[in-house]
């Protein structure tokens, strides 16, 4: 039976788009790919959400991989790639209705250590019952150590849980260790609808 819901954040919760950054401070095609190449796809995003590297690092840390005419754009980028996580629509109301079903509500998500400074304007971090950011804690989805650690610090059973992520390869890290799964693909409904399948 499930008792708690457990959310990834990017794309189920907000909206991690970072063309929308690259719009606002790029002024042409190749100055886009370059800087998404670079910062979006390169190895320090990945880095930051594990924990290794702070979020104010990444542009002394990519800088030189990029066109110097580019530095600037690359800074805004570095600096407030956070203006694109906004909540996704029926995301708040969603969230409020699964505590309203009487369930445990967390979140579980790969993210850098400005997660503190976004997530908490769409929700306070106390409307959830628990927060697992994964550069708090060294580790990434969907490795399987982040979801039994994640249970193991609120003392979760896995096959009480609903984890929900819009990524194959994180729904599938999640079942690994022995939670049920929802992929999300934009539908809070149908989330809804697997909860009262288990009630």
């Amino acid at each position: 039976m499930i008792r708690n819901v457990v959310l990834d954040m990017g794309n189920v919760l907000l909206d991690f788009n970072p063309e929308f950054v690259l719009d606002t401070f790029c002024s042409s095609e190749e100055e886009k790919d370059s800087i998404r190449k670079e910062l979006f796809d390169g190895p320090e995003w990945a880095l930051g959400d594990r924990g290794d590297i702070l979020d104010k690092d990444r542009f002394d840390l990519v800088k030189d991989r990029v066109p110097e005419e580019y530095h600037e754009a690359l800074k805004n980028c570095c600096d407030h790639w956070d203006i694109c996580m906004d909540p996704l629509p029926g995301a708040g109301e969603f969230c409020k209705k699964v505590k309203e079903m009487g369930l445990g509500i967390y979140v579980l998500s790969n993210a850098s250590d400005l997660f503190y400074e976004y997530f908490p304007k769409f929700l306070p971090l106390d409307f959830f019952n628990g927060v697992f950011v994964s550069s708090d804690y060294l580790m990434l989805k969907p490795d399987v150590e982040i979801y039994e650690a994640f249970l193991n610090k609120y003392g979760l059973s896995a096959e009480e849980c609903l984890f929900v992520d819009d990524r194959k390869e994180n729904v599938n890290g999640a079942k690994a260790a022995g939670m049920n799964i929802f992929q999300f693909q934009g539908d809070y409904g149908k989330v809804i609808e697997r909860i009262a399948e288990d009630r």
